[in-house]
């Protein structure tokens, strides 16, 4: 078995001195069936090291309800890692931010008023039992027992969000009782108050930056005096967000900023080296004063696209890194274009007619009251005295459609701070409203969704609210459509393929809503931009007769289902 340890300037790999060269692939952002290909082409960019977050509200979406299969396999992910003769770093988190839904956090155990991130109770109780889950996949493969695992991490970032100590001590002492004895670290961005805060002298201080490598690298070692420098998340890219533009960084300037981390003598971790995609509903959001969901596309402009072809910047830092380490001779095959066609959509009814309860509330009930997951919820209300006039709501999250006798009059966004809308006289007040993600970081994670506080009409206080969750997915899947001609509206069409094959299809002509192919959900896509294709991965195909359904929430601009060549993910800033 392999000996990896810290030494005195060093991270030592049987007690020889060794340098970490990592890139971060989220498994759950990636189809399994292409897990083997993204890691090897880390190995012919150079890498010797993949590391991964641990998402825990995909292992456990519910409280009780573990699931360690298909996409979720960590160990198969980690076998894969090994057998590319490559060496893996975990970082369970709890909390991972990854502009990803809650920041990985489970609904479940945010939505109780408890004290987040901390070393309160019950909440500790629960994370201990979550990474004594974890650990018993990451234990058996650490590179002491000959797995791929070399280095573990300890929350993410915290001393962004808080300084509680006993937290910390806490979250070592269950992972070293769950048998992991490889080095522990933790990650900070390099100011002096998140290192000490974010941290404890046991525990190896590592920085997250992207750029000014020197400076940054100096910082960090007057915190970690002794041992090897690493940055274990080498911002290359960004994320995008809805109605924004595509971020990118400058290649060369990406490159030499990594030269100049590795010309000091650190380890490196590239965050992404492939970023993949926030398939379903698993985007994350920001709010910094102005609430911004995230795109469906996690491109981060890494060396891998989406789709997972190699891009400028992996030739670039490929280079870069054969200056430092060896380099296979080997090249991942170029990106080839993917089949180009369209198809007409056919309109298969209304999809979010279902039923009301008959047990009505006096306030509307938010998702997170009825325990819901999925992206929807219809608010339905008899107005007294068919009156109208200005219907005010305490908060709107995210995204609400307001119709009156089944007759649009607008929506409320959170991302405009809309709370007001003027309705006409009527019967039947109904208002559908979409869970647009979660924010991701910081202290709004696990606040509650739907419409929050109360709703008033002229001032005065509607009551008596039916809440219908709709599970898109299970609407998609069950094609029981609605012959109804108002509201949203499904659409279906069928496409042939002599073979699987990557697609990319183009929903530029249509509003807002969701789609799936042969039931694998996409994810959401928004004409709000910036990106303008939905990756459909190879293995969601099929030989001969494939499947689409779209969801859309508004209307198509064209009833038609086009799929482009390569991917287009939207305008970018000069």
């Amino acid at each position: 078995m392999t000996s990896f340890s810290i030494g005195d300037t060093d991270f030592l790999r049987e007690g020889r001195p060794h340098r970490v060269i990592a890139g971060a692939i989220h498994y759950f952002r990636v189809h399994p069936d292409q897990w083997q290909d993204r890691i090897r082409k880390a190995r012919l960019m150079g890498l010797n090291t993949i590391e991964t977050y641990v998402a825990w509200n995909a292992h456990e979406p519910r409280r009780g309800e573990w699931d360690a299969s298909g996409w979720n396999d960590l160990g198969r992910f980690l076998d894969l890692v090994a057998a590319e003769g490559m060496d893996a770093i975990v970082r369970p988190g709890p909390y991972i931010c990854a502009e990803w839904h809650n920041g990985g956090l489970p609904v479940w155990l945010t939505g109780d008023g408890r004290e987040l991130r901390s070393s309160e109770p019950s909440y500790l109780a629960d994370v201990s039992a979550y990474l004594r889950r974890v650990y018993e996949v990451v234990a058996p493969r650490q590179i002491d027992r000959g797995g791929p695992v070399i280095l573990v991490q300890i929350e993410n970032e915290y001393g962004a969000y808080g300084a509680d100590k006993d937290y910390l001590r806490a979250l070592v002492e269950v992972t070293r009782a769950a048998g992991i004895t490889v080095p522990l670290t933790t990650v900070d961005q390099p100011t002096d108050q998140m290192l000490a805060d974010g941290s404890l002298p046991e525990l190896h201080k590592t920085g997250s930056f992207g750029s000014r490598s020197t400076e940054r690298l100096a910082t960090l070692r007057r915190h970690q005096p002794t041992g090897p420098l690493m940055c274990s998340e080498f911002w290359d890219g960004w994320f995008d967000w809805w109605g924004g533009v595509h971020h990118t960084t400058d290649t060369d300037a990406a490159a030499s900023d990594l030269d100049d981390l590795l010309a000091a003598g650190a380890s490196v971790n590239i965050y992404m080296f492939h970023g993949g995609t926030n398939f379903g509903l698993t985007n994350g959001a920001n709010d910094k004063g102005r609430y911004l969901p995230l795109v469906t596309s996690y491109d981060y402009d890494a060396p891998l696209d989406e789709a997972g072809n190699p891009t400028a910047k992996f030739f670039a830092f490929r280079d870069v890194i054969a200056k430092y380490a060896p380099v296979p001779d080997e090249l991942p095959a170029a990106a080839t274009e993917a089949p180009e066609f369209s198809v007409p959509l056919t309109r298969a009814g209304a999809w979010t007619h279902a039923p009301a309860p008959t047990d009505r509330a006096e306030h509307p009930l938010s998702f997170d009251t009825l325990g819901h997951l999925s992206a929807l919820v219809r608010y339905d209300l008899e107005l007294p005295g068919a009156r109208g006039g200005q219907l005010v709501i305490g908060d709107v999250r995210d995204l609400a459609w307001v119709s009156v006798d089944g007759v649009s009059v607008g929506t409320l966004a959170r991302t405009r701070h809309d709370r007001a809308i003027t309705i006409p006289p009527g019967a039947a007040l109904s208002i559908l409203v979409e869970d647009q993600g979660r924010v991701n970081y910081d202290h709004r994670l696990g606040e509650e969704k739907g419409l929050i506080g109360s709703v008033t009409l002229n001032g005065e206080p509607l009551t008596g609210w039916t809440s219908t969750p709709l599970d898109v997915s299970a609407i998609a899947e069950s094609a029981s459509f609605s012959p109804a001609e108002t509201g949203p509206s499904a659409w279906t069409a069928s496409f042939d393929l002599d073979a699987p094959a990557d697609l990319f299809l183009d929903t530029s002509e249509w509003s807002k809503g969701y789609a799936f192919v042969n039931g694998f959900f996409l994810g959401r896509y928004w004409r709000n931009g910036p990106t303008r294709t939905m990756y459909v991965p190879e293995p969601a195909t099929v030989p001969g007769e494939n499947r689409l359904v779209v969801l859309e929430l508004e209307q198509l601009l064209s009833p038609v289902a086009a799929f482009l060549p390569a991917l287009s993910l939207g305008v970018t800033e000069e």
